[in-house]
């Protein structure tokens, strides 16, 4: 998000009110920016391949019906990992045609969903694909079938986000003793098998590494067309995982750097003989979003200030437990919204939850933040407040999509309603008080 794009949703935002009444915290997202980036993946894909592709969201990143759907409207699908985030991608208007279901736990249950519907079901492991085998409505589905393998590469710096280690959960372990015979045959014994995925990219992942793992697959899909004699495998899902640069503004690495390095890695999966499944999600939208909070109290402790905010765990779980490898950035404002000047000052930027470890930043140089200042945090339209963590019985955030109309005006549109209380104590099972009273 540009500078002045910034500064202007928060001055315009702290004009309209949209910090006032309730907690003072919301999250904004830029219609025009998701837009672009949505343009950016189909052209640099378009400029390598003549295959059809299919992008389809990580739902995960973001889910909210409003994000979906506009994305949907700029060619883009979903691929979903959990019946709830299927439903939310139904709810969107996401075609099952354009709907792929990833997931290391699928119930038989969800697995009927989803062969009812059409949608794409990429298998985990040997016994959810001897569960599809058994299942009666796998054979007159339309939803195409494929396996997820792991390539077993190695992980990059976020252990807890690398996907293709040699004990990672997902997908069959391409190099455990016999795993690729079995897999080979598992294609040769069912003509329903028609693609294949890997998942090898993450934050914090060397593109180089992920091109790896996509050649590991292109050389699996050739290696069973071979054996079959013809082309048993049509289709290759590559995933999604490209990291998303929080240092600064600039969208960096790019979708263009990212498909011409994979053409450049495995030329043979972009001749035109595969169709392509990209699943990216962090990528598609962080950079669009800004978190917006008031500075509730301005303290000192041990001689370091303070600035008590309400953006915390629950809008930046990742950036609160592991802020090495989920920092952000922070922006100060004044209480007016104006970019705040003054000499930089190292304090702590700290949420509302009740332990000590609820800190957005630390130590970090800033203009001396005030009582009733605003605190700018970027780049988290993915996994941030679009995703809420419940801790403290805090309430879900408000979220709104921001169009800039001219150079000093802009529009806001509801996407998500702020929690209520009365909500959140329905939730919490009111209607049930007296359950346990005659246990």
């Amino acid at each position: 998000m540009r500078p002045e794009l910034r500064d202007l949703a928060v001055r315009t935002a702290v004009e309209q009110g949209l910090l006032s009444g309730g907690p003072p915290v919301v999250g904004l997202l830029d219609v025009a920016g998701i837009r672009a980036s949505a343009a950016a993946l189909r052209r640099a894909f378009a400029a390598v391949t003549t295959a059809p592709v299919l992008h389809a969201f990580a739902v995960k990143a973001a889910p909210l019906v409003p994000v979906l759907a506009l994305l949907r409207s700029e060619g883009i699908g979903a691929e979903a990992a959990s019946p709830g985030e299927l439903a939310l991608a139904r709810a969107a208007g996401i075609e099952p045609a354009r709907t792929v279901l990833d997931s290391p736990a699928k119930t038989e249950d969800e697995l009927r969903e989803a062969l009812a519907l059409g949608v794409a079901v990429n298998a985990d492991n040997p016994q959810e694909l001897a569960l599809l085998d058994a299942l009666p409505a796998a054979a007159a589905s339309a939803s195409p079938l494929g396996l997820r393998v792991n390539p077993q590469l190695g992980g990059g710096s976020i252990g807890a986000l690398s996907t293709a280690t040699a004990t990672s959960k997902f997908g069959f372990a391409l190099a455990d003793p016999g795993a690729r015979e079995r897999v080979v045959r598992a294609f040769l014994d069912r003509p329903r098998l028609t693609r294949l995925h890997v998942h090898s990219g993450s934050q914090g992942m060397a593109l180089t590494r992920m091109a790896e793992g996509v050649r590991a697959v292109y050389e699996l899909a050739e290696e069973i067309n071979a054996a079959a004699g013809r082309r048993r495998v049509d289709t290759v899902d590559i995933g999604g995982g490209l990291p998303v640069d929080f240092t600064g503004d600039d969208h960096t690495p790019t979708y263009e750097e990212y498909a011409r390095l994979m053409k450049k890695h495995v030329p043979g999966l972009f001749d035109g003989r595969y169709g392509l499944v990209t699943e990216f999600g962090r990528s598609l939208i962080a950079k669009h979003g800004l978190l917006l909070a008031r500075v509730e109290y301005a303290k000192t402790a041990g001689g370091r200030p303070i600035a008590v905010t309400h953006a915390g765990v629950q809008v930046a779980t990742r950036t609160v437990y592991d802020p090495v490898s989920w920092p952000l950035r922070v922006f100060a404002y004044d209480a007016a919204g104006r970019p705040r000047t003054g000499p930089p000052v190292a304090q702590d930027i700290a949420g509302p939850a009740c332990f000590a470890g609820d800190l957005i930043a630390e130590r970090r140089a800033l203009p001396l933040l005030e009582r009733g200042d605003v605190i700018a945090l970027p780049d988290t339209g993915a996994y941030c407040f679009t995703s809420h963590y419940g801790y403290n019985s805090l309430p879900r955030v408000a979220v709104r999509g921001f169009t800039a109309d001219g150079p000093d005006r802009m529009s806001f549109t509801l996407v998500r309603e702020a929690q209520s209380v009365e909500l959140l104590v329905a939730e919490a099972g009111a209607e049930h008080r007296d359950a346990l009273l005659g246990t």
